[in-house]
């Protein structure tokens, strides 16, 4: 009989990065809270071509309700203000010479729950991305099983896996669980 072994440290890490993208889409997410990482989605035509907001300019957070976007080049301010306006973040630029202001609103209720469901969305996905990376270490049990490995071997990588698997997204569900309560905070 063959000994075979199941990769379980490339299971967690491709897991751990379904992790790590969620926690990239929630930092986009509008909390009523200033944060530069609400503009990494912004991309701005400049120079020919689309960059994002933090090559053209220096982003900043003097204010819990304010962010400011020094812009290197004069001639990309108009760019830079366009782009924020036609990102779908759903703040209007004050243009002041080279810097532009950014004051964050207030959050509705209804927003505030609109944006707590895009939450759950998004960690829907990376519960979606897990699995996937589950189906792919059973797929290997099924390929050893077919290898010759034994039927112990078969049930400890299996539930090897799922327990890596059930510890992933019960990370995603406390993520999600946080993202949540700090958008409905007031």
């Amino acid at each position: 009989m063959a000994d075979i072994e199941i990769d379980t440290a490339d299971l967690e890490r491709r897991m751990e990065g379904a992790m790590v993208a969620l926690k990239n889409e929630f930092a986009s997410l509008r909390t009523g809270r200033a944060s530069a990482s609400i503009l990494d989605p912004v991309l701005v035509d400049a120079y020919g071509s689309n960059m994002p907001l933090n090559q053209c300019g220096t982003v900043n957070v003097p204010e819990p309700r304010m962010i400011t976007v020094t812009v290197w080049d004069k001639g990309l301010v108009g760019a830079v203000e366009k782009a924020i306006r036609n990102s779908g973040i759903g703040i209007n630029p004050v243009v002041d010479g080279m810097v532009l202001r950014l004051p964050i609103p207030e959050l509705n209720e209804e927003r505030r729950a609109e944006l707590a469901k895009v939450a759950g969305q998004y960690g829907e996905n990376a519960k979606v991305a897990v699995r996937n990376v589950r189906k792919d270490g059973m797929d290997q049990v099924k390929k050893g099983k077919a290898d010759g490995m034994s039927e112990d071997d078969q049930k400890f990588w299996s539930d090897e896996i799922q327990s890596l698997t059930d510890a992933a997204i019960k990370k995603v569900d406390d993520a999600i669980e946080h993202k949540q309560q700090e958008i409905m905070q007031v």
